[in-house]
């Protein structure tokens, strides 16, 4: 089988290139494991290969592939020489190796599901989620204590060599101060999603909301040492405070399976005055100071090739995270640059899917608005009735990744009649930059595929975006 021998060459460099890590060990280290039970379990696909293999099988090979190729830029990050300079320029000290775990779990369920692999099997314990979980969480816990240590010592070694580079060392210093102020955070997904009492919450001061919409206003405030954002609901539908309660302790479980530092985080709901004639409901959420992807895209702020690319990638882990969760695959319904906002250090994140039903149950009805089409796939725009699917999904997406490109709106002062016109029958889609770099844009060409079938999952996406990253902050 041709596309086995790639796998076990990657899997031999990982295994090199893990004995060389300066930082990050146990959870490359970790990793390495995981990819060495990977190929033991590839080894039996090929041993099988009289058997005639499936497409699923097949195409699982293919994606884990890609996959190997994404751990092993990531670890050979930890083996560079200027390891610690690139580790300060990174905003996502732990995300990346959740994100090439849940990559390689995901492999392995394909592949195992194929093979059949038994439940007692050593190798499906190396990838059994409760275990796999907690050790993830402890490795990282170890790597951050060392990785504290070893950025401070690097601090004190700069200081002593810098005389003559005073200024140099000062941004050292306080990107150092950054890291290490992040990592002694409390973590935000240790926080359960629940009931909120009025006390727990408290405003800053004047109480003036950062946004308003037209069913509420939005507060910043606090929330358990963590900045939150209030959601306040101006006159809500006429329901009692047992109904919006009911209704949100049945979405809680849904949502505590989208658990991704690049969705956001919700803490829960609060009812004020709830023994009143009109009771106060607010939802509390994740705050980014930032506001939403457009708004930063419309802002003067400087946007490297590299922090756009980063952007895209915390933009591609959210999706991937809601396609990927459910049995039953979750799509958004209506990915644009407004669902996506930014917090502190760029990150990017999902939202406008939280608690719908929630939210629904407190709005008043509003007539329909027409929307662009700017984000609908040539599908849909042909046919009304085509079914919505992942595919339509990363169509919208790729719209967005062409936003982050350029910064500019999509089809700007083009009629849904134009964009009909253009997309669907034309096949056209908007250029980008002429300094965009290549693989970023195959990548957002991909995603804009008139062809459905040729746009990547969001899998597949996370993981060249990864490299892309990886190889725009080598330069």
């Amino acid at each position: 089988m041709d596309i086995v021998d790639p796998i076990l060459s990657i899997a031999s460099e990982i295994y090199k290139l893990v004995e060389n890590v300066k930082a990050n060990k146990r959870s490359c280290h970790r990793v390495s494991d995981r990819v060495k039970a990977l190929e033991e379990l590839v080894q039996s696909i090929r041993e099988r290969e009289a058997v005639n293999t499936s497409a699923e099988v097949k195409k699982g090979l293919e994606e884990l592939t890609i996959t190997l190729k994404s751990a092993r830029e990531l670890i050979r990050k930890y083996t560079s020489a200027n390891w610690v300079k690139r580790v300060l320029k990174s905003s996502s000290h732990g995300d990346e190796f959740n994100s090439v775990n849940e990559r390689l779990t995901d492999a392995f369920q394909v592949l195992s599901g194929a093979q059949q692999v038994e439940q007692g099997n050593l190798l499906y314990n190396v990838f059994q989620i409760t275990s796999r979980v907690k050790e993830d969480e402890e490795d990282r816990r170890e790597d951050e204590a060392e990785l504290k240590t070893l950025l401070l010592e690097y601090m004190n070694d700069q200081k002593e060599k810098m005389d003559a580079m005073q200024r140099e060392f000062e941004l050292v210093k306080i990107n150092v101060e950054k890291v290490v102020e992040i990592l002694d955070k409390p973590s935000i997904t240790s926080e359960d999603i629940r009931m909120i009492k009025p006390q727990e919450l408290k405003y800053k001061h004047p109480k003036t909301p950062f946004m308003t919409t037209s069913t509420s206003n939005v507060y910043k405030g606090e929330y358990r040492g963590f900045t939150v954002a209030i959601k306040r609901y101006i006159d809500p539908v006429n329901t009692s405070p047992g109904q919006v309660q009911s209704i949100f302790r049945k979405e809680v479980d849904t949502m505590r399976r989208f658990e991704s530092p690049n969705i956001l985080r919700l803490f829960g709901i609060c009812v004020q005055d709830e023994n009143s004639p009109k009771p106060q409901f607010l939802i509390i959420m994740e705050y980014c100071e930032k506001g939403s992807l457009r708004q930063v895209l419309d802002s003067d702020c400087k946007l490297s090739w590299t922090r756009k690319a980063r952007m895209c990638l915390d933009a591609a882990q959210g999706l991937y995270r809601l396609h990927q969760t459910e049995e039953k695959s979750k799509v958004h319904g209506c990915i644009n640059s407004s669902k996506f906002l930014v917090a502190e250090g760029y990150r990017v994140m999902l939202a406008g899917f939280e608690l719908a039903k929630t939210e629904t149950s407190l709005k008043k009805t509003k007539e329909k608005e027409s929307r662009s089409l700017c984000y609908t796939c040539p599908q849909m725009l042909d046919d009304i009735s085509y079914d919505y699917s992942k595919e339509c999904e990363l169509y919208s997406f790729g719209i967005v990744l062409w936003e982050v490109a350029t910064r500019r709106k999509p089809f700007k002062e083009l009629s849904n009649k134009d964009i009909y016109q253009k997309v669907c029958k034309e096949k056209y889609s908007e250029p980008l930059p002429e300094d965009c770099p290549e693989p970023l844009e195959q990548l957002i060409n991909a995603c804009r595929s008139h062809d459905s079938f040729q746009r990547p999952s969001a899998g597949v996406l996370v993981d060249k975006l990864r490299s892309v990253v990886t190889q725009l902050e080598e330069q």
